[in-house]
């Protein structure tokens, strides 16, 4: 974590500029209730809803362009459940589903030949960049809501801080914003970061908060090389040295902390259409050596160039990385969050060349196997976004930057619901999902990849309230909705754009609420903010079936939440029926390293019969070793669990068998073909 002292010696280090294009701010101070740093998808939320609460709002928008990565190429939204999606963010993307239920939006498709709109649904969840800005400025408009554009926070002087609250703000052309109380709306936490407020940057060893998903993943799982690749520039001799972007030396032990990033890289808005398609540029500074690593895989075999080009109506593509050399640069991100606004603008460049370098490398490169060649050739940037940028988005993905260190820290033991959440202001649902993080050579002198993690939290779960509270001691009149207070591998899952938008309503209104009662927000009275954002459309808990009770059920039942597990297993509740708060799931990982034992206190001795829960799916296993630990000894019983259970849907017997007055049964996942489900396990006499 940085503390304040740090936090002024670095802002003294890296000295924030911008090219010299500011004139000097000829208007007074700009004063409002509420003054909203960003100008993400999360701070029109935010701005959005403190309007309607009747409260003065601008906007201190470091960009142009309004929207964030909503309007920056993101157009296949990361929903995860779709109906935790709630208030404002929800309303977005219904505007969205009203622009596309005009028949002259589709102009280079037909609406019906685009699967993904549906014209019964209430919201549009793939959309065009342009359309999402349209969006954007029509909820500004029609709230007149003051942006200022162009606005860049002077991240080592300007922020004036006096009792523990932000008095005002100062933008590096000399513009002054005072309000009552600041949101931080940025990727980055630039307002947070200036005001001194702690935070952290990198991942989080596991044992920092009791975690099996963070720190050092290697190697990774998913989005890696299929083949054996040499990373050396003469294939299998170290001695020549190692191609660009490998790192020398090791990853980092398995769960270990260290100060690295998942990658960046910008969501591609591309096209097929003639009509509409800019062949890929060739970048200024284009080096062909870059792309040796993803040479040699397309050589060995490897197509999985063709992988996550996601279609948008109107014939376009939400294009982003996949497999093992793709569009993230891994690895070129570290430095960004701290870095001056020249050096991030150098960074960005960098991401930028690299990737267009890739595209046109795919498209041109006459070593490229031709069917590669003809296959990436085929596709173009779309003439008719980002008209201003050379059809290249504004805004490239920042996956993480700072995080907050607040009094509550969201954590994997959260999102899985081990541990509680007292005070749900929105909730998530999305994988908790990691890019890579770095490539390195392995002991086989192999490339590989690292820090890739995809895992579902089990279902939607809450986000609380202190997630976006600084500390009081830090700051009192600060809310911060995107670099807010988690873990790395927590914050994989929250980083999506419909919980931002939903994280910047709930801070505007406890903002607000804060305001009339004259008090911090860490002051403001939950069951008052709850009240009011379940009036104002947000959703604050689970949907989905209801448990049943244990307590209302007959003979010794055990559920899930009182057995003894071993290795990191799942929760969920997406599949009922199910009893008690949900069940446990193995992640169809780790087999053989993982169990749940279940122990019952019988009230006498004798023959009993025994039954367990679990909710049946095609994804589960088939084969589940289920040992019961009876008076006669220990026996395996094998269970399907893809058929649905034969006593109400919910049990299946497994026999009767002689018991003491202590009862163990033992579910396992040795040698397991699928997903292997623990509820619940009952016995009968």
């Amino acid at each position: 974590m940085r503390s304040p002292c740090l936090l002024t010696f670095v802002a003294a280090a890296v000295v924030a500029t911008v090219p010299a294009r500011f004139p000097v701010a000829a208007e007074g101070p700009v004063e409002a209730d509420l003054v909203v740093y960003g100008g993400t998808s999360a701070a029109i939320a935010t701005a959005v809803q403190a309007v309607r609460m009747g409260r003065s709002v601008v906007v201190v928008c470091p960009n142009t362009r309004l929207g964030g990565l909503s309007s920056g190429g993101l157009g296949w939204t990361d929903s995860g459940d779709k109906r935790v999606v709630g208030g404002v963010s929800r309303e977005f993307y219904r505007r969205i589903k009203r622009v596309y239920d005009d028949p002259a939006t589709w102009v280079w498709e037909e609406s019906v030949g685009y699967g993904r709109y549906r014209p019964d649904d209430d919201a549009q969840w793939t959309f065009e960049p342009h359309i999402a800005e349209r969006v954007f400025e029509d909820l500004v408009a029609e709230h007149a809501i003051a942006v200022h554009r162009d606005r860049w926070l002077d991240r080592v002087a300007g922020v004036e801080v006096d009792g523990g609250r932000i008095v005002s703000i100062r933008t590096l052309d000399g513009a002054v914003y005072r309000g009552r109380m600041f949101v931080d709306a940025t990727y980055e936490g630039d307002l947070m970061a200036a005001a001194g407020v702690g935070y952290t940057v990198g991942r989080e060893a596991n044992a920092r908060y009791g975690e099996s998903l963070n720190g050092v993943q290697a190697p990774a799982a998913k989005h890696q090389f299929t083949f054996d690749i040499s990373p050396y520039v003469v294939p299998d001799d170290p001695s020549s040295g190692l191609l660009p972007r490998v790192r020398a030396g090791s990853p980092g032990a398995n769960g270990s902390g260290d100060h690295r990033l998942q990658a960046y890289n910008y969501r591609m808005c591309l096209t097929r259409v003639q009509e509409n398609r800019v062949p890929f540029p060739k970048p200024e500074g284009y080096d062909p050596a870059q792309y040796e690593l993803l040479l040699r895989s397309l050589l060995a075999g490897s197509r999985h160039i063709r992988g996550k080009f996601d279609m948008l109506p109107n014939g376009k593509t939400d294009t982003n990385n996949h497999g093992s050399f793709s569009t993230d640069d891994i690895g070129s991100n570290y430095d960004y969050p701290e870095a001056s606004y020249a050096q991030r603008e150098e960074i960005l460049a960098a991401h930028r060349t690299y990737q267009q370098g890739y595209c046109w490398f795919l498209a041109n490169d006459p070593r490229v196997p031709e069917d590669v060649r003809e296959w990436y050739g085929a596709w173009g940037l779309a003439k008719d976004e980002f008209v201003d940028n050379g059809h290249w988005p504004h805004q490239i993905y920042v996956r993480e930057a700072r995080r907050m260190v607040g009094d509550f820290v969201v954590t994997e033991n959260h999102l899985r619901g081990r541990v509680p959440t007292p005070r749900p202001i929105g909730m998530g649902s999305y994988n908790m999902d990691s890019h890579n993080v770095q490539r390195y050579v392995d002991a086989e002198g192999h490339v590989r990849n690292e820090g890739d993690i995809q895992v579902s939290p089990g279902g939607p779960y809450p986000i609380d309230y202190g997630a976006i509270l600084p500390k009081r001691e830090e700051c009192a009149n600060l809310l911060v909705v995107c670099a807010v207070s988690s873990s790395h591998i927590a914050y994989g899952s929250i980083r999506m754009e419909p919980v931002f938008m939903i994280l910047g309503q709930s801070a505007a209104t406890a903002a607000v609420l804060a305001m009339e009662r004259g008090i911090a927000p860490q002051d403001v009275d939950y069951a008052e903010l709850r009240a009011r954002l379940l009036a104002d459309g947000q959703v604050l808990a689970r949907p989905g079936v209801a448990g049943i009770d244990p307590a209302t059920l007959p003979g010794a039942v055990v559920d899930d939440a009182a057995a003894e597990l071993r290795g990191a297993w799942g929760t969920s509740r997406v599949v009922g029926p199910f009893v008690g708060a949900g069940y446990r799931h193995d992640e169809n990982t780790g087999k053989g390293a993982k169990s749940l034992l279940f122990r019952a206190r019988l009230p006498v001795p004798g023959s009993y019969e025994l039954r367990i829960a679990y909710s049946p799916n095609a994804n589960r296993a088939s084969n589940v070793p289920v040992v019961v630990h009876h008076l006669g000894g220990a026996e395996e019983v094998r269970v399907d669990q893809r058929t649905r259970p034969a006593i109400g849907g919910v049990w299946t017997s497994l026999g009767r068998f002689e018991f003491g007055t202590d009862a163990q049964v033992e579910i396992r996942t040795d040698g397991t073909d699928g997903y292997v489900i623990a509820d619940a396990v009952q016995w009968l006499r």
